[in-house]
């Protein structure tokens, strides 16, 4: 009987360690999606490489994500919708055309994307289960961010959504 409480004692503490973000991580609410994710790494990643990228942005009268309403007053229900768009844009798009002749940066470059793929797959998991719906909003919205992309040339498209990542850092950060 003891070896049995005992048991149940250590599996009740395995699930709870298992439930909890591990070290940096904050878990997000984006709709009825819950994420799990180091802003604080993505952020110190993007922060070290933040001028270098910026300055290599040829059209500073432009912008990708603050285009007017880009973000903005997105809907509780539709945030994991867009957020699962942003991350599949950012892994499938961004990240891909982001290479520089400095070893540095595309180290840093690479950290930040692997940390994208991470909570791409964890959204996707969140679509897949039908807990990430796209109301037109968040649709339009997205389109809008895709537009402002593909009116760029790839590489510069890529570089100015590159130094536009802090943009989109705050917007995760300031969920409710």
């Amino acid at each position: 009987m003891k070896g049995s409480h005992l048991f149940l004692c250590l599996l009740s503490v395995s699930c709870c360690l298992n439930l909890m973000p591990t070290a940096g991580n904050k878990i997000f609410h984006f709709g009825l999606c819950r994420v799990s994710m180091s802003v604080t790494e993505i952020r110190s990643g993007f922060t070290a490489i933040k001028a270098n990228i910026q300055a290599r942005d040829p059209i500073r009268t432009l912008s990708i994500l603050s285009y007017p309403h880009s973000l903005h007053k997105v809907k509780s229900l539709d945030r994991c919708c867009i957020t699962h768009h942003l991350f599949n844009f950012y892994v499938d798009k961004v990240f891909k055309h982001c290479k520089t002749e400095d070893s540095y940066i595309n180290r840093k470059i690479s950290s930040i994307a692997n940390s994208f793929l991470s909570v791409k797959r964890k959204l996707g998991q969140c679509h897949e289960q039908n807990k990430c719906l796209c109301g037109q909003e968040s649709d339009e919205k997205f389109k809008q961010i895709l537009a402002n992309y593909e009116g760029l040339n790839v590489t510069s498209a890529a570089i100015k959504s590159l130094g536009e990542l802090d943009i989109l850092l705050d917007w995760i950060e300031k969920s409710p």
